[in-house]
């Protein structure tokens, strides 16, 4: 009886030694490929190369090998330490500019405006007139005037910042918005609204037509006795055109220098083995955009809520306008620059060669960046502005400056869009060419003139 267990037991051992053979097998094969991830599995196709591990099956599922390339661009740039240390710079200058502005508006104390009343102003319409002041910060001193004129001369000499005539009308000397007037933009909005508003109510009376009335209540004009210079861009226009300049021109040199150090490496050759050359170049574009977007979309985010945690008003009226605005023209240019870096970084092979295309390559940058720095100080938005912002090269900058100085209408700006994207498309059909024959040329600077003169 005890020679029937033999069979059995023989059976077993068999049985765990093709499951040991085989785990043995599993993990020495694991193995080669963390050492060699290049290297082709037999019985695997070759574009499983990009696979190795089961890394990457989340971007093969949802956008094949762009995306693997895509994710692997997207892993160096956020790993490394000079977007992380970039980041946390910009993010510094970003709070900076919105605290210390409101620190020592809180340190000056309320600011007094003084307003002069002509005509009457009933007590009701005082109280509610000094809680919009205080309200934004501001205490209010009443002065009565017994005339326009003496008001006028009142406004001239400073005795008086504003003057309300008969509730009917604010009167300045000059421009709010001005450095050199005393009275607060802020305040003198929120009146004029007010007595708008309060005019409507008394015209409509009480019956069912005056919710419609106060809902199409305008402001009451304001009138300034001194014209003032022209509107110039607010801070956050200013502040934007300079992101706009240092984000485009990192995130495009990286293309440029990725592309160069691919080609150098001779790594590049064994990507092609896998994958297209747009695929290649398309991944890459694809993931450094998409870190491009992010760390824009956290700074604008971490603005717009450390603005309203302090309750700065650097963001208020506009503001936000033209920071969704930069964040499009972001996208926008770095869609139409990313096609011709990557393009000139596969005709250089060494770093020298790498200098010499940065510069021109970026003088459209320059000449938009200098520009709109000029435009957004002087508010003066000449003909050549106005047709730079209808170029591609130079939209990214010159756009958004004019829409914080509202000076472009919706269509013109929509329009000015359509133009960017057509150009893009161009554009990346024109890059794909160069790159596709440019990549495995080595031997010394690739022109453009011979890629094309064999191209047959």
């Amino acid at each position: 009886m005890r020679f029937y267990f033999i069979g059995p037991l023989i059976a077993v051992v068999l049985v765990v030694r093709v499951v040991l053979f085989r785990r043995r097998r599993q993990r020495r094969t694991q193995d080669q490929a963390r050492q060699n991830p290049d290297a082709v599995q037999p019985g695997r196709p070759r574009s499983s190369r990009l696979t190795t591990g089961g890394r990457f099956r989340g971007g093969r599922a949802v956008f094949g090998d762009v995306g693997i390339i895509a994710g692997r661009e997207i892993r160096e740039r956020v790993k490394g330490r000079l977007f992380r240390v970039g980041t946390l710079i910009i993010l510094a200058a970003v709070a900076a500019a919105i605290v210390i502005p409101k620190l020592h508006s809180s340190n000056s104390g309320p600011t007094v405006q003084k307003v002069g009343v002509v005509g009457s102003l009933a007590l009701d319409l005082r109280q509610v007139v000094a809680q919009t002041g205080s309200r934004i910060g501001d205490s209010v001193r009443f002065t009565p005037e017994p005339s326009v004129a003496a008001a006028k001369a009142g406004l001239r000499s400073g005795t008086v910042y504003l003057a309300i005539v008969d509730g009917n009308e604010v009167l300045l000397n000059e421009p709010a918005s001005q450095s050199s007037s005393p009275a607060d933009p802020t305040f003198v909005q929120d009146v004029a609204d007010l007595l708008g508003v309060l005019n409507a109510y008394r015209s409509a009376g009480l019956t069912k037509a005056q919710a419609t009335q106060v809902s199409g209540a305008r402001p009451v004009p304001v009138h300034t006795l001194k014209a003032g210079s022209k509107p110039t861009a607010n801070g956050t226009s200013v502040f934007g055109v300079i992101l706009l300049f240092v984000m485009l021109t990192q995130y495009d040199t990286w293309i440029l220098i990725g592309v160069m150090q691919e080609k150098s490496s001779r790594v590049v050759e064994v990507l092609l083995a896998t994958v297209r050359p747009i695929q290649l170049l398309g991944g890459k574009v694809l993931g450094i955009g998409l870190v491009a977007l992010g760390q824009a979309t956290l700074i604008v985010g971490f603005a717009l809520i450390l603005a309203a945690a302090v309750g700065s008003d650097l963001l208020h009226g506009s503001a936000p306008l033209v920071l969704v605005c930069q964040l499009l023209w972001l996208v926008l240019g770095y869609a139409f620059y990313c096609w011709v870096y990557a393009a000139g970084g596969s005709t250089a092979e060494r770093q020298d060669q790498v200098q010499t295309l940065a510069f021109p390559l970026s003088i459209p940058i320059l000449v938009g960046y200098i520009f709109s720095l000029t435009v957004a100080g002087s508010g003066n938005a000449d003909l050549l502005y106005k047709i730079l912002a209808y170029l591609p090269p130079t939209a990214p900058f010159c756009m958004p400056v004019l829409v914080s100085l509202h000076l472009v209408t919706w269509w013109e700006f929509v329009g000015s869009v359509l133009i960017t994207l057509a150009a893009t498309v161009g554009m990346a059909f024109f890059a794909a060419r160069i790159y596709g024959r440019a990549l495995l040329r080595t031997g010394g600077r690739v022109r453009i003139r011979d890629l094309f003169r064999h191209a047959h």
